[in-house]
Parts: C-alpha cells; structure tokens; sequence
C-alpha cells in the first residue's frame, strides 16, 4: 500500500509519498514527473516518517540546515540510484555540474567516463525533491537547467541556502512562463 500527505511550502503545494515506513517521493504539485511511480490506489495517512519529513522542511524553509534526514526509499534503475546517492553527498548550499557528477561517477565506478546527459536525466527523475538535492546540480556554463519543479523553484532553493548565485543563469531557451515574468532574456541573476 502506498500513502500521500501533503505539505504547504512557501514555493507551493508539495506531495509526499510514503511505503507505510520510509519517504518514496516528495514532489512539487504539479512538476514534471508528477507523482511518478505512486499507484492510483494508495490513501492519505498521518505516518511517523511525513511527520519527520514536515519537520525537515519546516527547518529547510525557515532558512535552516536540517541536521537529520527522514528514512528514505528511492526505487529506480542502479544507475539512477548511484546518482540519487551522489546528490544526497553535495552539502548544503553549494552547487555541482552534470559533468562534474559524472566525473565522480565514473571515478567511482572504475570507469573512463560517465555520460553527463545520463547523469541529467537521472537528477530530472530524482523521486524525492529538495531532500534528494537535484536542485543543486547546474551546467557547466553556470546555467540553471533541468529542475522538474520549476526554474524559479530552483533559483528559489538555491537562494534559500545562501549558495552562490553569481555566475548562474537562467538560458533564454528553458524560460517558462513563471521565469518569463521574471527574466527578459538570458542574463546573469
């Protein structure tokens, strides 16, 4: 059985999910991959691991470095897994690149080179936002891509943690709507 709960953040409405003992997803409402893997059968439930999730974000959004990280079960390929490990390892309020991710990947599979496209499309399908930090991975060139919440989720958790934001941008190309409003075009934040 799987179960849902909800979460109101200061960037909008959240959706945990949850195994009945750890965390399996936490999506922003409405994002990319929405809800990915949850079974249309599953019941809203007050569990002891959305409490300590709730408690996390509320530390989290109130500006705060948890200092503890709710039980979680990540279900995908292994080479996603890998990834989804390698980002729970970039701390608080700094950023990596693609290829930098890839880089260490490969280093610590034993191999020449790990694609960093594949390393991309493994943070985009990262089932547990924000906790699993995806929104701290960037491009090479300093550009914010890839986040399946939202650009400006992106920027907004990054500020949050006071992470340096000087050399990153938003690309003229991955503008949405919500990041139109805000940007004219491509330029440093």
């Amino acid at each position: 059985m799987q179960y849902t709960a909800h979460y109101d953040s200061p960037l909008g409405g959240i959706t945990l999910a949850s195994d009945g003992e750890a965390l399996t997803g936490l999506w922003f409402d409405g994002q990319k991959y929405f809800a990915a893997g949850l079974d249309a059968d599953r019941e809203q439930a007050a569990l002891p691991v959305f409490g300590q999730t709730a408690r996390w974000l509320d530390i989290y959004f109130g500006g705060g470095e948890p200092d503890f990280t709710p039980a979680l079960h990540l279900s995908g390929t292994p080479f996603q897994l890998a990834v989804w490990d390698m980002l729970l390892t970039v701390p608080y309020g700094r950023t990596v690149t693609y290829g930098g991710l890839a880089s260490a990947l490969a280093a610590k599979k034993g191999v020449l080179r790990t694609s960093a496209q594949a390393v991309g499309g493994a943070v985009a399908r990262n089932p547990i936002s924000v906790i699993v930090p995806c929104h701290r991975v960037v491009g090479a060139n300093g550009s914010l891509t890839g986040y399946a919440g939202g650009l400006d989720k992106k920027l907004s958790l990054l500020t949050l943690e006071k992470a340096d934001t000087a050399d990153l941008f938003i690309p003229a190309a991955s503008k949405t709507a919500a990041d139109s409003r805000k940007i004219a075009g491509p330029r440093k934040i």
